[in-house]
């Protein structure tokens, strides 16, 4: 844990006390703050006026995908990645106490993890409403006190709203299921790249001429630089506007990265540093 994060006070996050989002903040920054905020937006915002230090964001899943959303936060915000964490996700169908499988006929929850557990459920029988965030859904079920109604949450959040935990580890992916975190900040932090695998995150746009994309991401294999995500998005649907969020292995003091990204912004648009962080130590496992 980098010591400059643990002297900082609140740290913010989507969702609400219980939320997976919140457990990641307890395991990660135990003595920090964890703050609920009810929208991404609004953790970003609350980043950028200073009302928090640090943002926990899910990017995203490893069953479920990207997070729709974040990289487009990411290009709109003032604020950058210092950190990333990857973090297992626990679901279980939780209901109100005295309530049985075979009782359960809807079950409620955030997109990401009825998506996430969509085979199990789908064997189940069980119809799929979608809610805010895991741990809303579990407060839902708790206050219609109905045995038919479900949700899937942590068990936290099943403790926090009186509610038993009726089957464990619903999602389809077993133990596999992982989530990665990213920290952000208003300012970045400087790290020294000889201490760990350092990640560089860079959103850019291609300019329009042929083989632009080709030509840009030219660099870094002439360079010797490991892509680690190279992934496209459309922020707003609009089809002319294609953006690509990428990070690479390395730091940009270093030549070989330096030049891989001279490359890059020649042949883009625009190019907008996001972080360099230490990367996971799960990415070396």
């Amino acid at each position: 844990m980098h010591a400059s994060i643990d002297s900082k006070k609140i740290i913010a996050f989507q969702g609400s006390n219980g939320a997976n989002s919140n457990l990641a903040c307890l395991k990660f920054y135990p003595k920090m703050e964890a703050k609920p905020y009810s929208s991404f937006y609004d953790v970003f915002n609350a980043i950028e006026t200073g009302e928090a230090e640090f943002g926990m964001i899910p990017l995203e899943n490893s069953y479920a995908g990207r997070v729709a959303e974040i990289h487009d936060l990411l290009q709109k915000h003032d604020v950058a990645i210092i950190g990333e964490h990857f973090f297992p996700i626990i679901h279980n169908l939780a209901g109100v106490n005295g309530a049985k499988l075979e009782d359960i006929t809807d079950v409620y929850s955030h997109p990401q993890a009825l998506m996430q557990c969509q085979k199990n459920l789908r064997t189940l029988k069980i119809k799929i409403h979608e809610s805010s965030n895991t741990a809303k859904s579990a407060e839902f079920v708790a206050q219609t006190n109905d045995k038919t109604k479900g949700a899937i949450c942590s068990k936290l959040a099943s403790d926090l709203f009186g509610l038993s935990i009726i089957k464990e580890n619903i999602q389809d992916s077993g133990n596999d299921n992982m989530t990665i975190f990213i920290v952000i900040a208003k300012k970045p932090i400087e790290i020294d790249p000889n201490n760990g695998m350092t990640i560089t995150a860079l959103l850019f746009t291609i300019r329009n001429i042929p083989g632009s994309l080709y030509k840009a991401l030219g660099g870094f294999a002439t360079n010797g630089v490991s892509i680690v995500k190279l992934e496209s998005y459309i922020p707003g649907g609009v089809s002319s506007q294609a953006k690509f969020f990428i990070s690479i292995e390395g730091h940009p003091s270093q030549k070989n990265v330096a030049l891989a990204l001279e490359e890059l912004g020649f042949f883009s648009k625009s190019v907008k540093l996001l972080g360099v962080y230490h990367a996971d130590k799960s990415r070396n496992s």
